[in-house]
């Protein structure tokens, strides 16, 4: 469908009121026109993106980090990921946010997919990698960054899907693009 066969759902700025500029987001409300010529406000959460990666040991497993979430109140268990740096490419972010997180390199890189998480309320557009070929080096974590690194079969990250300890939407994207990996290959 053409942009101009989209321009009926089309909501047209009328103001921005920044409400709060942080080191990772930046909050605004916009007034817009609706389609309908009525207003209505929309809350925004700007991100300047992130990246995330799937690692894939030679053995078959995935390497994960487990950490504490403060908006979550709780600790839990994901692919390597962290924001990107402005005017930073994606794969140099996921080569760099893999070294540091888990302490491996890869030889090899595929993106996988890019996608916004929360197109509701926010613009913040993830790229995901899959990383293979990996050598396992020492990890360096920000100095604001606590994580246990583990290995995780397809089964026991499908569990620990299961009782909510991978919770979040990029590594649940991660855990089904795996198997879904390993279908294509046996298949």
């Amino acid at each position: 469908m053409s942009q101009r066969q989209q321009d009926h759902l089309y909501e047209k700025t009328i103001s921005t009121k920044p409400i709060y500029d942080g080191r990772i987001i930046k909050v605004q409300v916009d007034e817009v026109l609706l389609p309908n010529g009525h207003t209505a406000n929309r809350e925004i959460v700007k991100h300047q993106g992130a990246v995330a990666v799937i690692p894939l040991t030679e053995d078959g497993k995935l390497v994960v980090v487990r950490q504490f979430r403060k908006p979550l109140e709780k600790t839990i268990v994901e692919i390597p990921a962290g924001k990107l740096e402005p005017g930073e490419e994606p794969l140099v972010c996921a080569k760099r946010e893999l070294e540091e997180e888990t302490g491996y390199t890869a030889t090899h890189y595929e993106k996988l997919s890019s996608f916004y998480t929360s197109p509701g309320f926010a613009d913040e557009l993830l790229h995901v990698y899959v990383a293979t070929g990996l050598t396992k080096g020492e990890s360096r974590p920000d100095e604001d960054e606590f994580v246990d690194m583990i290995e995780l079969t397809l089964d026991e990250a499908h569990e620990l899907h299961r009782t909510g300890e991978i919770c979040d939407a990029k590594t649940i994207v991660a855990l089904f693009a795996w198997e879904n990996r390993l279908l294509r290959s046996h298949g």
